[in-house]
């Protein structure tokens, strides 16, 4: 049986095929369309998805939708019902676009699939599933157990926030939810608007930013904004936001709550902001464990799957796998919305029943289930750009790349399948030396003309990841956050104790600064040669130079750009920042070698994230 999943018209579409059980291919819109969590029909991820599987859509057995349009409909106007006269001004505007495209998105999606066929009528089997039910399949099908528990957070679906599902062997089953308005994932965006960030793309901003602020304002959230009950419910107190009636995420009361309006995007950030983001941290940590300690209590479990825009707080994700309540631990690496897409296609492969599943292995592949290009194929497309580069052979490339990055060169490096998902994992990756004490602050500013607060990721070999890190066991997924191991700290002097807020970035905290946040947590990617045999080696060979088996990971992009997709997306960032060196498969560009016309400017090119 082969199914399509679709995720479309909120944000991050993608589309995803499921043949046989086994995941055949899986890419966001963003990538194609070079447009940040592009919310129109996948349509380029779609003909991506049926290209890899050999396949086109007639051979298809039934597409499948991420969600329930009625049911978010009904939610619509049961919210507006009960806030009434509030919230007409947005329900005024949201009306039009529900009655014009979403209420009848069966038809929409029909019309974009015989689009798809090149204009033929489309005919096929189209279902929907329920929002968090696509989360959860997304996590628990690919997920190497044969039973789990799977918990799902998030801003909201059709009605739930929060969900957990049983799953065992090819069944899955929601048995527990929380409904809107009462939602962790949009009490988080409160904080991210609130702290002047974009909602739904600005909350690891927030994340980031925590570790240089003070928690002082958690009693304030647990006594106003938010109850939890013991076994980890909650409530929010609808009186201090405003994502229900109004336009923005909180209001007045929020505002007089915390001592002034929301941050401009162009404002300094401050102490206060920082402490804010301590404090939401430390409430969302204590919430997370709440709900997942009652969860193991009452099912009895030892394996936890997590999905979910929540999942991607590998802080609070480092949290739970120390704390032990469940044996194991498995996070969807595309935990948004994009994922949704899979775990429709999921759905619609296991919900008959009769479709056997193999527990044992990780069915992600590492996620790397996007698009690749044949060496021939970068070459010409690279020559067509202008570039000048060299072919080197499999072991000469990665030699060569590991002096360079010893020699503190930072580093494109675009090889294999693209990344599904909001990590890149060694495959449309910016890479650098975690020794480094100005690395960060230059990959910030001179590559990724971001925040200079940012933290980056650390790769490491899967064999030495517990000589480096409190951690013995996979991170493939860069979803969880451990310390760097004590042996490896640089001990503050009194005077650098006393530091505040971001005047902390400076210090250098460990043999390993470039990738040690400043409370000396760092963010890891375990790499496996099973896995990703050529970025083994990378780390292989850098070790053999430096005798350091990590490396800083970041994505292949700059601030407000999706991650690259193709060579040329490759080549014309490289040229429009102040990378070194790019390897595109074999080819080995060096930027002093390269037509000084074609630079670009990239600073400017996107919008703020």
């Amino acid at each position: 049986m082969r199914v399509i999943g679709i995720s479309a018209y909120y944000h991050d579409s993608a589309a995803a095929l499921v043949d046989g059980g086994r995941i055949v291919a899986a890419a966001q819109e963003e990538r194609f369309t070079r447009k940040k969590h592009d919310a129109r029909f996948p349509v380029n991820a779609l003909r991506f998805c049926l290209e890899q599987g050999g396949i086109t859509l007639k051979d298809v057995d039934q597409v499948v939708f991420y969600d329930k349009p009625f049911l978010k409909f009904e939610r619509l106007l049961e919210t507006y019902l009960a806030f009434a006269p509030r919230g007409f001004r947005s329900f005024r505007m949201s009306i039009p676009l529900w009655l014009r495209e979403k209420l009848f998105l069966k038809d929409l999606l029909q019309k974009e699939l015989a689009k798809a066929l090149g204009g033929d009528s489309w005919n096929g089997v189209l279902n929907f599933s329920e929002h968090h039910l696509s989360h959860a399949a997304s996590a628990y099908y690919p997920s190497p157990y044969d039973e789990a528990l799977v918990l799902t957070m998030d801003g909201v679906g059709e009605w739930a926030t929060t969900s957990a599902a049983r799953g065992v062997g090819n069944q899955l089953e929601v048995f527990k939810e929380i409904h809107f308005p009462h939602s962790l994932g949009l009490l988080y965006s409160a904080f991210t608007y609130y702290t002047g960030f974009k909602v739904n793309s600005g909350e690891y901003k927030v994340m980031g930013l925590a570790p240089y602020g003070e928690p002082k304002y958690v009693d304030k959230i647990f006594k106003h904004l938010i109850d939890v009950k013991e076994d980890g419910s909650f409530r929010l107190d609808m009186q201090y936001f405003d994502y229900c009636t109004g336009l923005t995420m909180t209001n007045s009361k929020f505002d007089a709550l915390f001592g002034g309006p929301p941050r401009k995007p162009d404002q300094m950030l401050t102490q206060h902001h920082m402490d804010l983001a301590a404090s939401l941290q430390a409430a969302t940590e204590y919430v997370v464990l709440k709900l997942v300690r009652s969860l193991r209590k009452e099912t009895g479990m030892r394996n936890l799957c997590l999905a979910g825009g929540v999942a991607l707080n590998c802080v609070a994700n480092g949290k739970v796998l120390r704390d032990g309540a469940f044996d194991n631990i498995y996070i969807q690496p595309a935990a948004g919305d994009a994922g949704g897409a899979l775990g429709a296609a999921l759905v619609g492969y296991y919900f008959n029943g009769k479709q056997p599943r193999e527990a044992g292995v990780d069915a992600m592949h590492g996620s790397y289930l996007g698009p690749d290009f044949a060496q021939t194929d970068i070459e010409a497309r690279l020559r067509a750009a202008g570039a000048k580069f060299t072919t080197l052979s499999d072991d000469n490339l990665v030699s060569t790349v590991a002096q360079d990055l010893a020699n503190g060169k930072a580093l494109g490096w675009f090889q294999g399948r693209m990344e599904f998902g909001p990590r890149a994992l060694g495959n449309r990756s910016i890479i650098g030396d975690p020794r480094s004490p100005t690395m960060q602050k230059t990959l910030n500013l001179k590559v990724k003309y971001r925040e200079s607060f940012r933290p980056f990721a650390p790769s490491v070999l899967r064999e030495k990841v517990a000589d480096w890190f409190e951690l013995d066991g996979d991170s493939p997924y860069m979803l969880l956050v451990a310390d760097v191991k004590r042996e490896r700290w640089v001990e503050m002097t009194e005077e650098q104790k006393r530091l505040f807020g971001i005047e902390k970035l400076n210090v250098p905290r460990s043999d390993i600064p470039a990738v040690t946040h400043v409370d000396y947590s760092a963010r890891i990617q375990t790499v496996r040669k099973d896995v990703n045999p050529r970025y083994h080696a990378l780390l292989s060979a850098f070790e053999q130079h430096t005798g350091c088996p990590v490396l800083v990971n970041t994505s292949f992009n700059v601030r407000g750009e999706p991650i690259v997709g193709t060579p040329e997306d490759a080549f014309r960032c490289f040229m429009g920042t102040e990378l070194d060196i790019l390897a595109l498969g074999n080819c080995y560009l060096r930027k002093e070698d390269q037509n000084p016309a074609l630079k670009q400017n990239y600073e400017t090119a996107f919008e703020l994230d």
